[in-house]
């Protein structure tokens, strides 16, 4: 375990700019910048330096200044790099589960991460640019997972924040535990893991302040400071509409924990209203859709959020890829949007919201001056499924190019 605690890790990787990142201009038919507005500029120009975006207008009010190269991507739509709050393949599928103990506090996926496998790959053809790689769900807690970019050779170059969020499966898989284990269990002992390692937190503040010894470092617990002084959240494997109320109960409610829902799926979409009152974070997937059989009727999950919340809940969707290939995180949103999604929260759902989700709005999730030029360009709709990303940009890079190294898929 490295000593280095893991939130200085993830903050030094977070300011990182590239001043020797070249300079473009891409000029496209429509940009869809996902900003809190949700502008969408016709006849478009971007402008990229040092790898962010300086500039998003019209073609007729933004001159492109000398010494940018000039992308002609006439026809095409540019939309933010897509960021999937749950995947698997940006490390090494082999280490993803260590079922050792139900809960394992000193796992983490940084060590895991392998950057140019062709899962990644595949990635970045499907114009997604940003990806939380967290442990399995065999264990209550698995460990931390680690948020960074689709494109670069090394950690160094991808990593834009360890820890990304703590793992926690209510419910759902870690039944399956060598020894078989109940709910009951299961949330007590995710409650007992959580308060001693607030209690080491604690302790570690006391001694900050002044007001105590130092504590001994503890290795297993030392990356929960962040947890608990929100610095990143937990997202949690959690499903079913007693599974899902559990979670909001215990660790948004009682313990305070930046608490994001991740799956959602079956009827804990009844669970509205109260994930409204809460402000809380709604990850679908990877079912977007649920059979209801009180009404025997097929329903998109996001849309029955929706529904029974006040109709502003904050709504993402994931693949947990490689359940559904991380390429077609667009299409978790296109079949929302069959089923019920409003067609304008489509690209939102891809970008916005789970950027929000994670705390990395500040640098992915929009087409704004100042943020990581992060972007793909594709042949129709974005969320359209009969369309392609031909282009994808990572922090100012064209990073995948279909017209030079082939489409592929």
């Amino acid at each position: 375990m490295n000593a280095i605690p893991g939130v200085l890790l993830g903050l030094a990787a977070g300011v990182r700019e590239a001043p020797d990142a070249p300079r473009f201009a891409v000029r496209c038919a429509k940009v869809y910048t996902a900003s809190e507005s949700d502008q969408v500029v016709d006849n478009a120009v971007i402008l990229i330096a040092g790898g962010k975006i300086e500039k998003v207008g019209r073609a007729s009010e933004t001159p492109i200044p000398d010494g940018y190269q000039v992308i002609d991507a006439a026809g095409l739509r540019a939309a933010p790099g897509y960021v999937d709050c749950h995947d698997h393949v940006g490390g090494g599928l082999g280490d993803l589960n260590d079922g050792v103990y139900l809960s394992n506090p000193g796992l983490r996926t940084i060590d895991t991460i392998d950057p140019e496998n062709e899962n990644v790959k595949n990635a970045l053809a499907g114009g997604v640019t940003t990806v939380l790689v967290i442990p399995g769900s065999g264990n209550n807690m698995s460990g931390f997972g680690t948020i960074i970019k689709t494109a670069g050779r090394s950690l160094d170059e991808v990593l834009v924040r360890y820890p990304g969020s703590l793992k926690i499966a209510q419910s759902g898989n870690p039944e399956r535990y060598w020894y078989g284990v109940g709910r009951s269990f299961m949330n007590w002992n995710t409650r007992d893991t959580l308060l001693r390692a607030r209690e080491y937190h604690e302790r570690w503040k006391a001694f900050e302040e002044g007001r105590g010894p130092k504590p001994e470092f503890n290795p297993f617990f030392h990356d929960f400071r962040g947890l608990f002084e929100r610095k990143f959240p937990t997202t949690v494997h959690t499903q079913i509409y007693q599974v899902v109320a559990e979670t909001i109960q215990m660790l948004n409610d009682e313990l305070e924990l930046w608490t994001v829902l991740d799956h959602s799926e079956f009827d804990a979409c009844e669970l509205g209203a109260e994930t409204s009152k809460r402000d809380m974070f709604v990850i679908v997937g990877p079912r977007v859709l649920h059979y209801d059989r009180r009404n025997r009727r097929i329903v998109g999950l996001c849309a029955e959020w929706l529904r029974t919340g006040d109709g502003k809940q904050k709504l993402g969707v994931n693949t947990d890829a490689p359940v559904i290939p991380q390429e077609d995180l667009a299409m978790q949103a296109a079949m929302a949007v069959r089923f019920g999604l409003p067609r304008e929260r489509r690209i939102p759902a891809l970008t916005r919201i789970p950027a929000q989700a994670l705390g990395i709005w500040d640098r992915v999730g929009s087409l704004e001056p100042g943020k990581d030029a992060d972007l793909g360009l594709w042949t129709g709709d974005p969320v359209d499924p009969a369309s392609a990303c031909l282009m994808t940009f990572v922090n100012g890079r064209l990073a995948y190019d279909a017209r030079t190294m082939g489409r592929r898929y």
